[in-house]
């Protein structure tokens, strides 16, 4: 009679897909303290930290590497980044897993894969260098971790950037913003942007996302004074976080870290869990602006809502305010700022990455 191996499960298909972790202190009795995001778990043996993919072997923490769960090439702008390579395209990889358990993710099949059986994308196997090729064939300039949290497989995405680097590409995480000072600074010398996710400006909201609000408010400040480029997004949830209190504290708390930082703010739909609240209205979005406008925000942003929200798509000259970039969306159908990142009309700095 032939024997047939039962099915792996999928948590046993990802724990050959490893590496040593690095960001990790080693304590007494094999227990492993991990700094991958602001949880930072104490993961003994046998026990996996709160995004079930770091684990702790007999003594060594092992995170994933070797694969992906999705692989996109999309426009750099729909990450979002408005102030980066405009109208380039950013490869996009993910893999599976998070830190925080959003009930409205739009990314949930793969980032909640080992905590909801509904949910889990079998992993392709891949090296760097053939995701680093595969950017070039389809002639991306950016390279970028996303779809789950970036920075619980941080080891794997680095690993990625310095082989993008060297090939001329630009690098990207796309994140909770869930970080720590010692997962900054491990990914600083190889990554060029950061997007965070600020998701409510009230610790109660956070904590049912399963995040913490002032680990999200240090990591603005930490990741602005690293030196990466900083765009931040808040998707606004009717009903959740689309008072004017909590917009006021959200644009005042970017302001305060730098009038410069892009603000996007972006509108919900019906996703995973979350299906009560009604889909967010233009007029919404275009309130949450003028109040991010009002704190002095410089560059606000209404996303995917397009050729609904006037003249919140577009990037002007706040000088002499020229129409510098011209949106539709994702497309890009007027681009005027040069690649020494200066306004044409008054030469004024935008900031950005601009060549």
């Amino acid at each position: 009679m032939q024997h047939v191996a039962p099915p792996q499960s999928l948590a046993q298909t990802l724990d050959t897909r490893v590496r040593e972790a690095e960001l990790i202190e080693k304590l007494d009795g094999g227990a492993v303290r991990c700094f991958a995001c602001g949880h930072r778990c104490l993961v003994k043996p046998g026990r996996r930290g709160i995004c079930k993919v770091r684990f702790n072997k007999e003594g060594t923490l092992f995170t994933p590497a070797g694969y992906v769960a999705a692989l996109q090439c999309d426009p750099t702008e729909k990450k979002p980044f408005f102030h980066c390579l405009p109208g380039s395209d950013t490869l996009t990889f993910g893999m599976l897993g998070c830190d925080f358990h959003c009930g409205y993710c739009q990314n949930w099949l793969t980032s909640q894969a080992l905590r909801d059986d509904a949910a889990g994308v079998m992993p392709s196997d891949v090296t760097p260098d053939a995701l680093v090729a595969l950017a070039r064939r389809q002639g991306a300039r950016m390279v970028g971790s996303s779809y789950n949290e970036p920075l619980i497989t941080a080891e794997w995405a680095v690993d990625v950037f310095k082989a993008a680097r060297p090939a001329g590409l630009k690098t990207a995480f796309i994140s909770n913003g869930n970080a720590t000072p010692e997962v900054l600074d491990y990914i600083r010398p190889w990554t060029d942007c950061y997007k965070i996710d600020l998701k409510a400006m009230d610790d109660k909201r956070y904590r049912e996302l399963g995040g913490v609000l002032q680990h999200v408010v240090d990591a603005i400040r930490m990741v602005h004074e690293r030196g990466f480029w900083l765009e931040i997004v808040t998707l606004i949830v009717p009903g959740f976080n689309d008072d004017d209190a909590q917009l006021t504290r959200a644009a005042e708390l970017i302001a305060s870290v730098s009038p410069e930082i892009p603000w996007h703010v972006t509108a919900f739909h019906k996703d995973y869990k979350m299906t009560d609240p009604e889909n967010t209205p233009a007029a919404t979005l275009l309130r949450a602006c003028e109040i991010g406008a009002r704190a002095g925000l410089r560059f606000v942003y209404a996303g995917n809502l397009p050729g609904r929200v006037g003249r919140w798509e577009h990037t002007y000259c706040p000088d002499c305010g020229d129409l510098l970039i011209e949106r539709y969306g994702y497309v890009i159908k007027q681009q005027r700022v040069g690649s020494d990142g200066r306004c044409p009309s008054c030469s004024r700095r935008i900031p950005g990455i601009w060549s």
